[in-house]
């Protein structure tokens, strides 16, 4: 580098750099002095030339103002560094040594081609890497600064208030890696910063510059601003977006991880990274999921193909358009609805009707006719009430009839609940009808008006109301009240799923058991209501005495299925083959499969556990294969049984003690027994050619056996196709598997999920080369693509793929994608894939997606020749 002064007072530096199409980098301190003028106003020069070119960089410095004058042979990067000397006053020896230091990382003594920018993955990755993904320009700025006047404080913003000022308050770590970042650039060495001073770190995080974006991610690993990033920094790096997205296990790999990009990156073992090694490792095109086809002509359609709703400005068509959607979407619930309207209100006004005929309604009025019209509507009710929880029934007429095309049987624990409202609505009617009108007229009655009551009530006229109330009919009505309301009020979520923040007292009052207890109590309800009905005042004929004939077929069915539970279930008393607990309080039961026990996936079994409680029974998802010669189950421990299930097993788990033998441990293993299996809406997906399957959490365990018996059914085909071809017999045939395409999107917010299914994943990918199946895991808890926060874990998560096969994030080989999936992507990836097919979607997990997914079949039923059938899972 030479330096020499003109005329004019200039300063000319000069040193190697890499042509425009080129660029490099280098560390080191700059060759030569700086040399300065004493007088106020001067003019400095920095060129850096070598054979080929250079640059030229022309400052102007009056005072503390350092203005740029010109700039000659810079790319963009280039002229971005000098706008930045123009940002706010500051010492002259301040900003030349911040200019020295962004040179030092754009040049070097070597060269490389720049990354091509123009291919797709590049173009994808160059609109990631963005530090704030909302809020950004001047409405973000606005509430950036109104929180900078709030959180401030002597007018200085601290570094421990930085995350929550720019909005990053769940990622405070890597905010306060991010301030030290900016920080360095700019040469402020104190803990707090001031407005303007903010405002540039806000304009520089906020920039739309791919460079830029990229440059402060660089400045976040290089601590020590030398322009190289060592294997240590690396690793710091890794642990720090491993915290932000919540990843532990990554976290706990970080050394390894640093030396897998080091080795990566580093071929020369120089022990050191630049700039372009991140850009190069960044723009490269991902490989894609596994499983994932993508298919130029379908990608086309769907850039094309925006299926936007249109606006319909008539609100009588609009109405009449929503009403004939909710017909179509509904028509199955709605006939079943109407029905048992219809029966209610004709029974309501057959005795309604009647009564007003009779003798008593001279006294009574109206109130004795409401009250009988409610009671002959409620002994309906609980007659039927009891149907929609005969599973074994329901099992059989969906399994077994066509009935399933008309009558909703996935909507059996719906039914069950709009029963229980209209029943409390009969008591309502009944209850008060008899307490507060029709004993008081009857007490209030004049001699004459009593005449025709006494047949009913006797010669003695009721003296009191106690009278009422001491005889059979009224203490047991006034029992079976109770008793329905306390089953009644346990029975509603916020009370079964501990919603309510009650005193510890009342607490242990509610909750799961307090709901399978108090609804048992309806055995004694039954028993009651039958007394009640027959020991009437006003009928007094057996034949008129009608409770007993409502409630006994339904009860006799009820019966013969808590008989065939029991039965089933005592030799169904099966042997624990595994046990397993994995990350999320999720615990594995494996066990014996009994003797002729068939199911199909996608169907439930109910467990019982002794050791815990002797009458509870639970349903669980069978995760296992119709073909596997073992039932499995997967539990979450979240109630009260579930959590006292687990303890048991893991007493029962723990090594022997020195006075007993590791057989004495097996034989105390808790006792199992397992009634089912119980039809649910997911058995269906035979019905379907192409299945798109939505778990959340551990609601992917009924998917995960359908799943498996696909793989199983992959697996038969191509035994009998290599039976067929070796034997030459042509006419070895079975019934075809409908199911030829799947999709599989699980979606959960724990790293450690992925373990509880992890072989079968991999047992997919290993064998499925025909690609039938396509598997998506979604992790929320990792920021979106693009984010910053997630942008190592993303290249990281490339690299590890393609070199060892397997995902960083779920450990297996499906590559994870993160933050949740655009659901209207993936239907719309589904209806271009398979035109005027029928397309079977079941889901299940928590019911905040059920309106979303619902939407979208019905959306793109009616906008596309593809059909989506949605089934939700219910218990």
């Amino acid at each position: 580098m030479e330096i020499q002064e003109n005329p004019q007072e200039s300063l000319s530096e000069t040193e190697s750099t890499g042509s425009r199409s080129t660029r490099v980098g280098f560390s080191g301190p700059m060759s030569g002095p700086l040399v300065t003028n004493k007088r106020n106003s001067s003019k400095k020069s920095a060129r850096f030339k070598d054979e080929e070119d250079f640059v030229e960089i022309t400052l102007d410095v009056r005072d503390d103002t350092v203005s740029v004058q010109n700039i000659r042979g810079g790319d963009t990067e280039t002229a971005l560094l000098a706008s930045r000397l123009e940002k706010r006053p500051s010492s002259l020896s301040t900003r030349l040594r911040q200019v020295s230091r962004e040179l030092k990382r754009m040049t070097s003594s070597q060269k490389f081609d720049r990354m091509d920018r123009t291919k797709s993955g590049a173009a994808r990755a160059l609109r990631g890497l963005k530090f704030m993904t909302k809020n950004v320009g001047t409405e973000g700025w606005s509430q950036v600064e109104k929180r900078f006047d709030e959180l401030a404080v002597d007018g200085k913003l601290p570094k421990t208030r930085f995350s929550q000022c720019i909005g990053m308050q769940e990622s405070r770590e890597f905010a306060g890696e991010l301030f030290d970042a900016l920080s360095r650039r700019r040469g402020i060495t104190s803990g707090s910063i001031t407005k303007d001073e903010l405002r540039e770190f806000w304009e520089q995080i906020t920039d739309q510059s791919f460079d830029s974006r990229l440059q402060t991610f660089f400045d976040m690993v290089d601590k020590n601003a030398d322009g190289r990033i060592t294997e240590e920094e690396v690793k710091e790096i890794i642990a720090l977006s491993a915290s932000a997205n919540k990843l532990s296990k990554l976290q706990e790999r970080a050394e390894e991880y640093a030396a897998l990009i080091m080795e990566e990156l580093d071929p020369d073992n120089l022990g050191f990274i630049e700039i372009y090694n991140l850009e190069m490792l960044l723009l490269q095109a991902p490989a894609q999921s596994t499983h994932i086809t993508t298919d130029s002509r379908i990608l086309s359609q769907m850039l094309s193909q925006k299926l936007v709703p249109t606006k319909e400005y008539n609100p009588i068509k609009r109405g009449f358009k929503a009403l004939t959607y909710f017909i179509e979407d509904n028509w199955k619930r709605l006939w079943i609805i109407a029905l048992w309207l219809s029966i209610c209100a004709a029974l309501f006004t057959w005795k309604f009707i009647q009564y007003k005929h009779r003798a008593v309604f001279d006294v009574m009025g109206y109130c004795v006719t409401t009250a009988k019209g409610a009671a002959e509507t409620l002994k309906f009710n609980m007659a039927l009430i009891l149907l929609p929880v005969c599973r074994n029934t329901i099992t059989w007429l969906r399994s077994r009839t066509k009935l399933g095309m008309a009558v909703p049987f996935d909507d059996n624990i719906n039914f069950h609940k709009v029963i229980a409202f209209g029943i409390a609505i009969g008591v309502g009617l009944h209850a008060i009808a008899h307490l507060t009108c029709d004993f008081p007229r009857l007490l209030h009655a004049t001699d004459e008006e009593y005449e025709p009551m006494k047949p009913f009530f006797g010669d003695e006229r009721p003296n009191n109301y106690w009278w009422f109330v001491k005889g059979t009919e009224g203490w047991t009505g006034i029992t079976i009240v109770v008793l329905m309301a306390i089953a009644y009020t346990l029975a509603q979520p916020w009370f079964r799923r501990n919603r309510l923040k009650l005193p510890k007292p009342l607490k242990k009052l509610t909750g799961f058991n307090a709901f399978w207890y108090s609804h048992h109590l309806f055995v004694i309800v039954y028993a009651l209501l039958i007394v009640h009905g027959y020991y009437l005042y006003l009928s007094k004929k057996w034949y008129k005495k009608t409770t007993w004939m409502y409630l006994a077929i339904p009860m006799i069915i009820y019966a013969c299925e808590r008989l065939l539970r029991a039965f089933r279930s005592g030799y169904k008393n099966v042997k624990i083959l595994k046990v397993a607990v994995y990350p999320g309080n999720v615990l594995a039961l494996h066990v014996s499969k009994p003797q002729g026990f068939k199911y199909h996936s996608g169907q439930y079994i109910f467990v019982n556990c002794s050791d815990v409680s002797p009458f509870q029974w639970h349903p669980f998802s069978i995760t296992s294969a119709p073909g596997d010669d073992y039932v499995s189950v997967h539990i979450r421990t979240l109630g009260d049984w579930t959590s006292q299930l687990k303890a048991v097993f893991a007493k029962a788990c723990q090594p022997a003690s020195g006075d007993q033998s590791g057989l004495l441990r097996a034989d105390m293993m808790p006792k199992l027994l397992i009634d089912g299996p119980y039809g649910a809406p997911a058995q269906d997906y035979k019905n379907y050619e192409v299945i798109l399957l939505v778990g959340l959490g551990i609601g992917a365990t009924p998917l995960i056996s359908i799943l498996k018996d696909v793989l199983n059914n992959m697996k038969q085909q191509k035994d009998i196709e290599e039976g067929m071809v070796e034997s030459g017999v042509k006419n070895n045939r079975r019934k075809p598997f409908a199911t030829n395409r799947a999709y599989f999107y699980w979606v959960t917010r724990e790293q450690g999920s992925f373990e509880w299914f992890k072989g079968v994943m991999d047992e997919i990918a290993e064998y499925d080369k025909d690609r039938i199946i396509e598997l998506h895991n979604y992790c929320t808890s990792v920021y979106e693509e693009g984010d910053a926060r997630s942008a190592l874990i993303t290249m990281l998560q490339s690299l590890h793929h393609a070199k060892n096969g397997l995902d960083i994030v779920s450990g297996t080989r499906v590559k994870t994608h993160f933050a949740r999936p655009n659901w209207r992507s993936v239907f719309k990836h589904a209806a271009l894939k398979h035109p005027g097919k029928r397309i079977g979607v079941f889901y299940c997990g928590a019911h905040g997606l059920v309106g979303e997914l619902k939407r979208l079949s019905l959306d793109f039923s009616r906008k596309t020749n593809t059909k989506f059938d949605f089934h939700k899972e219910n218990f």
